[in-house]
């Protein structure tokens, strides 16, 4: 921000989220800079929502006709806020200046602005009236707003159309140029993680060394598997499968020297997270024998997400007093198995395909996989010598790739600060871009 200068003369706006404000600004209740539009159908357009500050397109494919024709209608250049359950997600972007012509559920609100503001300027100053006050509103116990608690609060802004014109373009253009740098990044990640995932596979099901004679496998999950390797299903690999118990828990996690119930996110994306759990209550007597153990292997069997069901975890930590619950798998492996391979081996793509095949039950928590369905899964098995020295390649060659993510996500992280920085400095007023210019 240090090239761009400040106005000449600010005053204490009074209003929390803005602060100091250039001394031209004036300042009025949001009713006078936005009307609520009135409630209309139009079911013959098509169903939307917002996703990130921005209307998407809605899939229709389980939306009943009924329930369409309740939605109420948005057009290009209306403003649609999402007032709902605000207490339940306190990082989404619940504004948005509609592109598209959509309806939207009743819960919405739909306001269009008056001849007092210019849409661009609005469009970033309910932006950072979101983020930065809005969820300090509402009442109920999902917090959710209604118009007057939005129209009641003041808002400074510049008197000339203008001036608000130009800060709507400087930051239309600014952020489109660090949303095409956010996105380079984003494709980055995705780039390593897929290579990340391709060293785990080939390791696992193709072995270290291009060089040895291959098979088919006749299996479409494994294709070709090195000559020397036993092609098999995972009851070989497999001693024993434990699930746990689910007593009734406190929502809040367990503290030092409290037992806690692991949740199934205690697994996602194979990293033990032990906090991830629920405290027992001291009423109810802990099953000793479902204590988690450093070097456990555990592996989800239900989540909402079907992308999470059969996340496996090595528990790398000694933390004590933490339970299975009756989600969570302790998997025993046989004496000829490695845990680590074992480990890697369920990441692979060919185990998180016969995963995703194996899924029953419907959307939401019904999600599950079966002991049965797991132990038939096809494998391959090598020696445990070659089972060590691909978990110990695999460890390192993994490692170089999460530090590179690592890197990249911060570099994404600092992107995004810089955005809403940007945002908020422009659109309270903090630096003065009355004179920006594109550059050619």
């Amino acid at each position: 921000m240090d090239r761009y200068k400040q106005y000449q003369s600010y005053i204490d706006s009074g209003v929390p989220w803005q602060a100091a404000t250039p001394s031209h600004w004036r300042g009025l209740k949001l009713k006078f800079l936005l009307n609520e539009k009135k409630k209309n159908t139009n079911p013959t357009l098509p169903a939307g929502s917002i996703s990130f500050g921005v209307v998407v397109y809605k899939n229709e494919d389980n939306l009943s006709e009924d329930t369409k024709g309740s939605y109420r209608e948005v057009l290009i250049d209306e403003f649609l806020i999402n007032p709902l359950n605000l207490n339940y997600d306190l990082k989404s972007l619940r504004t948005a200046l509609s592109d598209k012509n959509v309806v939207v559920s009743s819960g919405y609100l739909v306001v269009t602005a008056t001849d007092f503001i210019d849409k661009n300027f609005a469009r970033w100053l309910l932006y950072q009236f979101d983020v930065a006050h809005m969820k300090t509103l509402g009442s109920g116990v999902r917090q959710t707003l209604t118009y007057t608690d939005i129209s009641n609060c003041y808002a400074f802004f510049p008197k000339c159309l203008d001036e608000q014109k130009i800060i709507g373009e400087f930051i239309n253009h600014e952020t489109a140029k660090i949303d095409a740098l956010i996105a380079k990044q984003k494709k980055l990640i995705e780039l390593l993680k897929e290579k990340r995932q391709a060293v785990i596979s080939h390791a696992v099901i193709k072995g270290l060394n291009p060089d040895v004679p291959m098979k088919d496998s006749v299996i479409k999950w494994l294709g070709e598997v090195p000559k020397h390797w036993v092609i098999c299903t995972l009851r070989r690999l497999i001693l024993e499968i434990e699930q746990g118990k689910s007593p009734e828990c406190e929502s809040q996690p367990a503290t030092l020297g409290e037992w806690g119930v692991l949740k199934t996110s205690c697994v996602n994306h194979g990293l033990y997270r032990p906090n991830e759990n629920k405290r027992l209550p001291v009423s109810i007597e802990p099953h000793i024998k479902y204590e988690v153990n450093k070097g456990d292997l555990l592996m989800s069997r239900a989540s909402g997400s079907p992308s999470l069901i059969g996340s496996v975890a090595l528990a790398d930590c000694d933390e004590p007093m933490k339970l299975l619950s009756d989600k969570i798998f302790r998997i025993q492996t046989q004496k000829a198995v490695n845990k680590e391979y074992f480990y890697w081996l369920m990441q692979s793509d060919a185990m998180r395909q016969q995963i995703v095949q194996s899924i029953s039950g419907a959307e939401g928590m019904a999600n599950n996989i079966t002991k049965s369905a797991i132990v038939d899964f096809s494998a391959v098995l090598p020696s445990l010598e070659e089972q060590q020295k691909i978990a110990s390649t695999i460890k390192v060659e993994t490692h170089k790739f999460l530090l590179l993510i690592e890197k990249a996500t911060k570099q994404l992280n600092l992107l995004d600060e810089r955005k809403s920085s940007l945002i908020s400095a422009a659109v309270t007023g903090k630096i003065d871009v009355r004179n920006w210019q594109p550059r050619t």
